[in-house]
């Protein structure tokens, strides 16, 4: 399969502003791809080699590309640079630069797919002396043999910035209507990468097992589940209604979640988005390895940092001190962690995913050598709010961010990378007069005055429509940002930043840059507001209008072990207002209905 057909549907999908019409081109670009390939074609299009629990990653710095378009192209490097300083795309100034090459390629055939995912998989495992020189080789003969359209997409993928923005579920639509040729059928699809993560199997048992293969997938150590995510409520007795009257309730941690797989003496940590952590983390791969009893498991909990002197819960922020490449003995000792956990889903070759969560939990306990550095989250059965409100408090003085509320019904199964009512979460912030802090996903900046001019002065964020598969813009935010986020908000979203608006947005608003989804942040605000302007929950409330933040700031969060599609939800935001709006004194309810 000749590369330049992955290319020009790359530049197909790009030019499109409807989501439908993206899922149709992948259609037809899958369907152009042989059976052999399709797996190494679905990695391609989400800018990746492997699945992302798999630790290989292209993430070539820029500059390193840099010197390899100067190489392919004869130019000097502070040509490519200076150009770069005007594009701000690479992928562009690549395209441009090599259609004037200075020289050229002795190769006469076209690229072919296989032979640029074979040569991206040398340069992103390349390590050690000599591998600089070698990766930049490499990368310049691509681009080299490559036409102009194919380096911009290959030397996109390489510095981790393809901007394609298509999302799984889209990816799972058209392998849907592809192979089964029924979009009906997704939800199998979806069913099998929800357990085992890896979107490339998934595509190449459908396309060469057919449907029932695909029905066939089991959990398995090593390839993480996808997590079961919750929803929010404002009351217990809510919280309890939802649930029958009866439910557990589990101490809510500000921490980092974690799935940790066992398989004998080898320990992988998997964070929310099902990236390997393990490295970040070897106290608590070890605490793992020697502490659940069975050979083979697959555990849940929250990695929480604790003050060395106190044992006292530290903020979430502080564990994100963990998260580097280097010094992490340094860091273990700096910022020790405890593990509590909370849910088990395989133990040697039983799955406990479809088992209820008394059971699960009963599991748990039987398998965790507790100390004072692993054991399982403090848990409760309640019947009553009474009861709740004083384990809430209980939880809060302990310094936790509040409760999770989970089903004890007998369908009270573990829902992979499901979002649902059988887990709800009960904050501190319902607590006060604020409302309870969100995570928004930016989908544009505005250009910033005075002080803030040559960087952005607030923000353009989103929440995720789940029915849509869309995200619609909630907020403008510009407050909360410290003189350090501002000074490194560019660079931090240079790899998102695009020159249109992304066909999964949906915003009326029209900001001075436009970004595809990827940045999760956490803001909060006074409370929610019928708006003209924002999307979110567009006609929900009333004809014309979306909801909107009022006040908002952002909380100094940058959730970066969030994907976009775990932000908070528009069905989440709807009931936010309604419950918002049920304490309102009536004066105020006419004026928010207005």
């Amino acid at each position: 399969m000749k590369f330049s057909i992955i290319a020009d549907f790359y530049e197909k999908i790009e030019e499109t502003s409807k989501r439908l019409e993206m899922t149709d081109l992948l259609v037809q670009l899958f369907r152009e791809t042989p059976t052999e390939l399709i797996d190494k074609v679905v990695y391609l299009t989400t800018g990746r080699l492997y699945p992302l629990f798999i630790p290989i990653e292209l993430g070539l710095a820029e500059k390193l590309a840099v010197r390899s378009v100067a190489m392919a192209s004869g130019h000097k490097v502070s040509e490519v640079e200076e150009k770069l300083k005007k594009v701000g795309d690479l992928g562009l100034v690549t395209e441009q630069i090599l259609k004037t090459k200075k020289q050229r390629s002795l190769q006469q055939k076209p690229l072919e797919v296989l032979d640029v995912y074979e040569t991206l998989d040398k340069i992103a495992k390349a390590s050690g002396a000599g591998s600089v020189e070698a990766k930049l080789k490499l990368l310049s003969r691509l681009l080299l043999d490559g036409t102009p359209k194919e380096a911009k997409y290959i030397i996109r993928m390489v510095i981790g910035a393809l901007r394609l923005g298509i999302a799984e579920y889209t990816i799972l639509d058209a392998l849907a209507i592809t192979y089964t040729g029924d979009k009906e059928n997704r939800a199998i699809l979806e069913r099998a990468f929800n357990i085992s993560s890896d979107l490339g199997l998934v595509a190449k048992t459908v396309a060469t097992k057919g449907l029932e293969a695909v029905k066939n997938f089991k959990i398995s150590v090593g390839s993480p589940i996808r997590m079961m995510l919750a929803q929010r409520l404002s009351s217990p007795e809510e919280i309890l209604e939802k649930m029958g009257g009866r439910c557990a309730v589990e101490y809510k941690l500000d921490g980092e979640r974690v799935q940790a797989h066992k398989n004998n003496g080898e320990v992988n940590l998997f964070s929310r988005r099902l990236e390997n952590i393990t490295e970040q983390y070897p106290d608590i791969a070890e605490l793992i390895k020697n502490n659940i009893k069975p050979d083979r498991a697959i555990v849940e909990g929250e990695i929480v940092a604790i003050d060395p002197q106190t044992g006292e819960l530290l903020p979430f922020q502080t564990l994100m001190r963990r998260r580097r490449k280097y010094g992490i003995k340094e860091a273990v000792e700096e910022f020790p962690a405890s593990l509590n956990l909370f849910d088990v889903l395989l133990v040697d070759k039983t799955d406990y995913t479809t088992k209820p969560y008394t059971e699960r939990r009963k599991k748990l306990e039987e398998i965790v050598k507790k100390n004072e550095r692993i054991k399982s989250v403090e848990a409760k059965i309640v019947e009553n709010a009474q009861d709740m409100e004083s384990f809430f408090e209980k939880a809060i003085e302990e310094g936790c961010e509040g409760l999770m509320a989970k089903s004890t019904q007998p369908d009270s199964i573990y829902e992979a990378g499901s979002r649902g009512f059988k887990w709800i979460k009960y904050k501190r912030e319902y607590k006060t007069e604020m409302i309870d802090t969100i995570d928004t996903v930016i989908v544009g900046a505005f250009m910033g005055r005075g002080k803030r001019a040559g960087t952005y002065g607030a923000l353009l964020v989103a929440v995720y429509d789940q029915e849509k598969d869309m995200f619609t813009t909630i907020s403008k935010v510009g407050t909360g940002f410290s003189d350090t986020d501002l000074q490194e908000m560019p660079e931090r979203l240079k790899k998102y930043k695009i020159d249109h608006k992304h066909p999964r947005v949906d915003s009326k608003l029209k900001p001075d840059v436009w970004f595809t989804p990827g940045q999760v942040i956490e803001i909060i605000g006074s409370e929610y507001t019928l708006s003209q302007v924002h999307t979110t929950a567009l006609g929900a409330i009333k004809k014309d209008s979306g909801i909107a933040v009022r006040f908002p700031r952002f909380t100094g969060k940058w959730r970066d072990d969030k994907s976009p599609e775990e932000a908070t939800t528009v069905k989440e935001i709807i009931e936010m207002y309604q419950a918002q709006i049920k304490t309102q004194p009536k004066t105020q309810k006419e004026n928010s209905d207005s």
